[in-house]
């Protein structure tokens, strides 16, 4: 279903409530505001197929540019908030955005992507004025309420956090359906998996302009249930959020599990967790301790799911079953799982190589560049695809990922996952936050290099340095562990909580580590 069919039944329920300030945005509203978006865009000339991007904070009007372009046959592109201007202009000019829909409390980073990209027809904000930009509401207001005769389902076209790299779009087949008519993924594989239906309350902490958070907010839509969007994540607010609007769906990444678990004793044991059904927990590996831990302080409610922007292939994994096989990502969801060797051949279990995805057609590509999009495709099976992750699989299918490809360090011809290093690292207490990677060496070609954030009122130097040294090699293999550590005071990562390490790495490979 879409919002028109809860307007319809419910007009008066929570669409999008706003953690911090509790303002809401009915169905009634979220319906009528993306019909009259919908028709603005109609109106200035846009078809099935065109191309529309926003530029925002985590607000409730993303969902109704969301919702209106959805229902307009459109491809939505969510720009990173965090970009520098050349960085978001690239996005939306590379896209072909001929709209833009920003939020105010961007407004200057919005007029210089402007600037930037002539190309665009037509320019809204929402939140407060914006140079160059007409008013979102006055925009709404001047058209018809009336849906469109006509409403072919659209897509997001969402770009990879680029954690290796410039980001790309990842484009996929637009779908041939009515916005009202069932066939939407993400809905089909997680709705029933994770119960969601119009008694959820879905509590999202991350960035709407990424994949997970803007595709489970629209799935919650489509059940009918409540959106609790937060502003950012913070800690001690999440669990604050959990309690006071009862939550009972949520989803993380592994550095918030983190963060919570380093609160102190007395904020983690007042906490109110008990409305939680289902956390779900994506992005990136979660290392196995953190997960005990979590689960041994919210019980048994820690789902998890392995897929990426690409949405290729999805696993999936409850909890019971991780209990089992800790470190596990789950089984095939969505395709068939193949590990494969360099040279393409599959592995048997237990063997180490590249994930691929079978399907039974190539599921995306990446927009404008076909070299980038075959790079991603099996060399013999054009229907496997690979976003370049390395893992094994055991003797029932279940998945578990060792890291990407291109963050392998390779010393002295042995391999090393750096995620194994890091996981150790993560929950000592003198660690914040950690990246681990490969630097230039003249006799091993490449060593182990830990960079720790410290928290606050904690000191690096030598002796720490040792310290964190010995804390590895007492759990793992001697040669895994770091040669050397280096204390910043801030780690490159998404605001969805990837590590940026082809930046941190540029900083040593360039000599200026």
């Amino acid at each position: 279903m879409y919002p028109g069919t809860h307007a319809r039944t419910t007009p008066g329920k929570a669409a999008v409530v706003v953690a911090e300030t509790g303002d809401v945005v009915t169905y009634a509203e979220l319906d009528e505001r993306s019909t009259r978006l919908a028709r603005v865009l109609r109106e200035a000339g846009l078809r099935p197929g065109d191309h529309l991007a926003f530029l925002s904070d985590n607000r409730p009007e993303v969902f109704e540019v969301y919702w209106a372009a959805l229902r307009s046959g459109l491809y939505v592109t969510g720009v990173n908030a965090h970009l520098s201007a050349d960085e978001a202009a690239y996005v939306v000019a590379d896209c072909g955005a001929r709209v833009l829909v920003a939020s105010a409390a961007l407004a200057d980073l919005a007029a210089a992507v402007a600037a930037r990209v002539p190309a665009l027809e037509l320019r809204l904000a929402f939140g407060g004025d914006v140079p160059g930009f007409e008013p979102y509401a006055d925009a709404l207001a001047a058209t018809s309420a009336e849906p469109l005769g006509d409403q072919p389902c659209g897509a997001d076209m969402l770009y990879s956090s680029g954690t290796t790299g410039r980001p790309k779009g990842v484009q996929p087949a637009l779908p041939q359906r009515q916005v009202d008519e069932p066939g939407d993924t993400v809905a089909g594989v997680f709705g029933p998996l994770y119960g969601f239906g119009p008694d959820t309350v879905y509590y999202s902490p991350a960035p709407v302009y990424h994949a997970a958070p803007l595709r489970f907010g629209g799935m919650v839509h489509r059940f009918g249930g409540t959106l609790v969007l937060a502003s950012r994540f913070d800690a001690e607010a999440a669990l604050a959020h959990l309690g006071r609007y009862r939550v009972t769906h949520a989803q993380f990444v592994p550095t918030m599990f983190v963060r919570m678990l380093k609160l102190p004793p007395e904020v983690r044991a007042a906490a109110d967790v008990s409305s939680l059904r289902v956390a779900v927990h994506a992005a990136a590996p979660c290392p196995v301790e953190v997960k005990r831990q979590m689960m041994a302080w919210w019980g048994p409610v820690l789902h998890e799911y392995y897929s990426s922007t690409e949405a290729n292939g999805v696993t999936l994994i409850g909890p019971e079953e991780w209990l089992q096989r800790p470190g596990s990502v789950g089984r095939a969801g969505l395709g068939v799982i193949h590990v494969c060797a360099d040279d393409g051949e599959d592995l048997p279990a237990g063997e180490v190589g590249t994930v691929w995805f079978e399907r039974d057609e190539m599921p995306f590509a990446y927009h404008g560049d076909p070299e980038k999009t075959a790079g991603a495709q099996h060399p013999r099976h054009p229907t496997w695809s690979t976003v370049g992750d390395v893992g094994y699989v055991d003797d029932e299918g279940y998945l578990y990922l060792t890291d990407r490809k291109a963050f392998m360090v390779i010393s002295g011809g042995t391999n090393i996952y750096p995620q194994e290093v890091e996981d150790v690292l993560t929950l000592h207490p003198a660690v914040y936050d950690v990246a681990v990677i490969g630097v230039p060496d003249p006799d091993m070609g490449e060593v182990v290099k830990a960079v720790v954030q410290l928290p606050d009122g904690v000191e690096g130097g030598p002796e720490l340095e040792r310290e964190l040294i010995g804390f590895v090699r007492s759990r793992i293999a001697h040669y895994k562990a770091p040669r050397s550590v280096d204390f910043v005071d801030e780690l490159p990562r998404t605001p969805t909580g990837k590590l940026q390490k082809h930046r941190l790495r540029a900083r040593y490979t360039a000599g200026t580590g």
